[in-house]
């Protein structure tokens, strides 16, 4: 029951950081009461959206880490962030692959018929990048809710269509069971041939990203020969497919290293002795298992993952109650104007840290020594404002491992 590492958080930052230590031949367990946001929101991987499309992305990190010195890319670092993505890269080699459009944000569609810039695009996606009004016939699906084709095609300047599903009996379908249905080849024949109907000229064809959970580049492929066109994936609501296939292959990528997973579970309860964590207790009840690590890393997310927790008055942190930084009034987590161009204040909220992303108070005081802080939960960054989660995630997750490697080593 002892390891040299135990993740906290099963998210993009706390997989990454099991990444990083198995790497080096660590004992890892990982610990998560769920997938954290990696399968809700993640299509792709934003590193800093709000990049002018004209600026490559290094300059624009090198800038962004000097104007923000408390920010976690300022911490990290400009190499490390792109050592880290190239950790997180090397897990997708081709035909399933992360690219990056000349080494700056490019704008994709999205299912609400908007363009958003974002940084790393799956091969799934790349051919929407290059969506032209009228060149692109937009696909959807009786009896799917969560994509509604007719709505996007008319904000894209595209034409948009619904195709029935006769292979379903059910009046709704759900993104994860058409994922599958899309993995079967008679019914991705059968869809192909129905989109090859209705082609008028366009050589894209967009569909919902629910191209399979698995060799969703084989789907499209097979897709592309039957249609004639090329085929891409608009990302949709929740859940996120490309998020899952993401999750699944780190899984099967750490478990094949000898990664221990507690999946399902939180951790209810730790032991300090001074400033160094001991044991951390999984409650299952009525079972009650201890496990105890020489570093620790906590990457359980913010609001959304439970990382931090909220009540009438104050946020806080329920694991390691780690001091979080946030506005002195519950009044003042928003502005007055709900829907201000500006940051809301609750949005930084999160815990501090020093240089090698271990807990620290307000005045810089170490509080833990053998733990480091990852992802969304660290302080002084708006991950949705500055369409960075997964970039701050993957660089802050491999370099807080590192950190804590490299002080075990």
């Amino acid at each position: 029951m002892h390891f040299d590492l135990i993740v906290i958080g099963m998210g993009l930052s706390g997989l990454m950081a099991a990444k990083m230590a198995a790497e080096m031949g660590k004992r890892v367990l990982i610990i998560g009461k769920g997938m954290g946001t990696l399968c809700l929101f993640s299509n792709t991987v934003d590193l800093l959206g709000n990049l002018p499309k004209s600026i490559k992305m290094k300059e624009g990190l090198s800038q962004w880490a000097k104007d923000c010195p408390h920010h976690p890319y300022s911490k990290v670092g400009v190499e490390s962030t792109e050592e880290a993505l190239a950790s997180f890269l090397s897990l997708f080699p081709p035909p399933y692959s992360f690219q990056a459009i000349e080494e700056q944000n490019c704008l994709i569609p999205t299912g609400a018929g908007t363009f958003r810039p974002t940084y790393l695009i799956p091969t799934t996606m790349v051919a929407g990048a290059a969506l032209k009004e009228r060149d692109g016939l937009i696909v959807g699906f009786g009896g799917f809710k969560d994509f509604y084709a007719s709505y996007a095609a008319d904000q894209l300047g595209c034409r948009g269509i619904n195709l029935s599903l006769p292979k379903t009996s059910y009046r709704e379908i759900s993104a994860t069971a058409l994922a599958r249905l899309m993995e079967e080849e008679s019914f991705r024949e059968m869809i192909g041939r129905e989109i090859k109907k209705h082609i008028a000229g366009e050589s894209k064809v967009g569909l919902p990203a629910v191209l399979g959970v698995r060799d969703s580049w084989k789907v499209k492929n097979d897709l592309e020969q039957i249609v004639g066109a090329e085929i891409f994936e608009i990302p949709i609501l929740p859940p996120s497919i490309p998020g899952l296939r993401v999750f699944n292959r780190f899984k099967e990528w750490l478990i094949q290293r000898g990664v221990s997973f507690l999946s399902g579970q939180a951790v209810s309860e730790v032991f300090l002795t001074g400033k160094c964590c001991e044991r951390v207790v999984v409650a299952s009840p009525p079972v009650f298992n201890s496990y105890s690590a020489d570093r620790y890393v906590l990457a359980t997310g913010r609001l959304i993952g439970g990382g931090l927790v909220a009540d009438e008055e104050r946020i806080s942190e329920p694991i390691f109650g780690l001091p979080v930084v946030q506005p002195r009034l519950r009044g003042e987590w928003f502005r007055k104007n709900f829907s201000n161009h500006l940051s809301h204040p609750v949005h930084k909220a999160g815990i501090l840290t020093d240089s090698s992303f271990r807990p620290t108070d307000e005045h810089g005081n170490l509080i833990l020594e053998n733990v480091w802080v990852a992802g969304s939960i660290l302080a002084h960054h708006d991950c949705i404002d500055e369409k960075s989660r997964e970039g701050i995630e993957i660089a802050t997750g491999y370099t807080a491992a590192k950190h804590a490697m490299g002080t075990y080593e």
